[in-house]
């Protein structure tokens, strides 16, 4: 077999970017105590400020590591998936600005930039090695970008947080108060310290912690982010075992994968062992809920990598995604506009496509808040999304059927169960989203 997928690489000139088969060599050692730690974090709503969502509530495998959702409902929510819904209680102020993104091979060292626009990124030239919106000795004692990406849902009030007043987490960052005795960070790890089985599992994966030092909100971070690379580590799909030299691809893939790697362009962004170069790049997708804007600002607009860098050229870009098991992480595009991969395709890079687009997005109810279509019913604004883009090749349906082939091939049911799965309990005792 490994003949055979040799041959088949070097007979045609359009595979020359098919990457080699991934090794462990991409990964870096983890501690399986630290992993099982952020296994039960992970899916333990205590570290909301109501105690009420979880990292897994937007993140779910049953949901491809996602939520199913065009734009997610965190605090004030309930459910789970496509059933999440508003309550009476507590009513969010905001839809989640963007898509809820997968989380497949994210411990891979090659993923330095995280978040739809790249906002936490590896900086080896800051003291602390990560840039952030953030000051440098806020992202200090992470291990890693993964890491460091857990400090931002939990001090977003739509997210994690909580509404003004609601909790001592969510009246602490309405103050401004996120390190330091006092802060966010600080009290979501005292909460979780307080738990005698948390205290413990600490204490036997941290000399430090074992010899007196308190639990830290990196701790738990780090602990999160071990998890993360060990349960959606995601290389043994049919694609990777035919890189391996395994079985063939069917027919279709094959010629999918031809068009992908060759004249139909794909590769040229989704490239890598990993399918993505992780850049920046505008499409012309489609923008819709409440987009990416300050409390004191009115507009709807998500501009992407801009809102990072400032550099025009960077309007309404977004990050190249990984495509591992892209066909069931749905709805596709950074706002969930499309609810078929297919529709996708078919529009992607398509700036006149905007003009057509028919407005197919998972949304549950969310009334009296910012309106979910301004940028598509301003004609400026949809102007502006598609001038910045630029324009890519067309697909054919023809094309878009085999292309899809291949990328199904990318699917890795292994990592898609995930491999300690959801546990039965978490320490706190609170509900688990199962």
């Amino acid at each position: 077999m490994r003949a055979l997928a040799t041959l088949l690489l070097a007979a045609s000139p359009a595979l020359a970017e098919v990457p080699a088969p991934v090794t462990d060599a991409e990964y870096g050692t983890l501690n399986m105590g630290e992993v099982r730690l952020g296994q039960l974090l992970f899916y333990d709503a205590i570290l909301s400020g109501n105690r009420n969502i979880s990292c897994a509530t937007c993140h779910h495998p049953r949901f491809g590591t996602s939520d199913g959702l065009s734009l997610g409902l965190g605090e004030g929510a309930s459910g789970l998936g496509p059933d999440r819904h508003i309550t009476a209680e507590n009513t969010p102020e905001l839809r989640i600005p963007r898509n809820s993104p997968g989380l497949f091979n994210l411990g891979a060292a090659e993923f330095t930039r995280l978040f739809h626009d790249g906002r936490i990124e590896a900086d080896l030239a800051r003291p602390s090695g990560i840039r952030t919106p953030m000051d440098d000795e806020m992202v200090t004692g992470f291990a890693s970008v993964l890491a460091a990406q857990t400090m931002f849902p939990v001090l977003s009030s739509d997210e994690m947080a909580g509404h003004y007043n609601e909790n001592d987490v969510s009246r602490a960052v309405r103050s401004g108060r996120i390190t330091g005795p006092g802060g966010a960070w600080d009290i979501i790890a005292a909460r979780v310290a307080a738990i005698p089985e948390y205290a413990a599992s600490f204490g036997s994966v941290s000399a430090e912690i074992a010899a007196g030092r308190a639990v830290a909100f990196t701790d738990i971070s780090n602990a999160i982010a071990a998890f993360v690379a060990y349960e959606w580590r995601s290389d043994s799909s049919p694609f990777d075992a035919f890189l391996r030299g395994g079985a063939p691809l069917p027919p279709d893939a094959q010629i999918g994968m031809g068009l992908f790697y060759g004249e139909a362009g794909c590769a040229a962004c989704h490239n890598g062992p990993f399918l993505t170069d992780h850049g920046f790049h505008a499409t012309a997708e489609a923008q819709l809920g409440p987009g990416k804007a300050e409390r004191f600002e009115s507009h709807s607009r998500d501009e992407g990598r801009f809102r990072v860098t400032g550099q025009a050229a960077d309007l309404y870009a977004f990050r190249t995604p990984s495509l591992r098991n892209v066909t069931v992480t749905g709805p596709w595009g950074h706002a969930g506009a499309h609810l078929t991969l297919a529709g996708f395709l078919a529009s992607h890079g398509q700036p006149a496509a905007l003009a057509n687009y028919d407005r197919a997005a998972l949304l549950p109810d969310l009334p009296d808040t910012k309106p979910d279509w301004a940028i598509l019913d301003s004609a400026s604004e949809s102007a502006a999304v598609a001038a910045a883009a630029t324009t890519l090749r067309p697909l054919s349906q023809d094309e878009i059927v085999s292309i899809l082939a291949f990328l199904d091939s990318l699917t890795d049911q292994t990592a898609l169960a995930g491999r300690l799965g959801v546990p039965a309990t978490v320490p706190s005792g609170l509900p688990v989203d199962h």
